[in-house]
């Protein structure tokens, strides 16, 4: 079950953006809320995603029910809109792949082979950003030979956070909005 929440940019609207959260890292973390500001000052509406993961959620299961999530989601939202997924939502990959929708992949889950396989035969648009002390799913040299843009933080965890480091990770979450904005041009 997923509950919606939309936000307007003040000025003319230029297009409509999904936010897919990851398993505990929501749309009003610092992740996807540095995105969603990013988006809603050049113009693009936002529908955050809020979900309710069910237990034992993994693999196959995983991806069917993130791409329903998404798709309930845009259903009436926007028949194109831009996929912003964490962690899990990056399990979106699949379905951003056969729509042909642009996304910007926060943490994407490059461990997994058919996150993977659906980032590499994807024809639209992609930004992935991800940590190299991120253990649980990124994978720098994946990333790399995946044909989108990257933008890869030294030292940065899973939340692109360099533990620790706090002067670091505020540099990094200014770098990730820097991406952004240059990507949407």
């Amino acid at each position: 079950m997923s509950e919606l929440r939309d936000r307007f940019p003040t000025g003319p609207e230029h297009g409509r953006a999904l936010l897919l959260p990851g398993r505990a890292f929501g749309p009003s973390k610092p992740l996807l809320g540095a995105v969603e500001d990013v988006l809603l000052a050049r113009g693009w509406a936002v529908r955050q995603v809020r979900w309710e993961v069910p237990d034992g959620l993994d693999g196959l299961r995983a991806t069917a029910w993130v791409t329903e999530q998404t798709r309930m989601a845009a259903t009436g939202w926007s028949d194109r809109p831009l996929l912003v997924g964490k962690s899990l939502g990056t399990r979106a990959a699949s379905f951003a792949r056969k729509e042909r929708l642009d996304a910007i992949w926060l943490t994407p889950l490059l461990r997994d082979r058919r996150v993977v396989r659906a980032i590499r035969r994807s024809r639209a648009r992609q930004l992935l950003v991800g940590g190299t002390a991120d253990g649980l799913a990124w994978d720098g040299a994946v990333a790399r030979s995946l044909g989108a843009e990257v933008l890869e933080l030294p030292d940065a965890d899973h939340g692109l956070a360099v533990r620790g480091d706090r002067q670091r990770t505020s540099a990094y979450r200014d770098r990730l909005r820097e991406a952004v904005d240059a990507w949407l041009v």
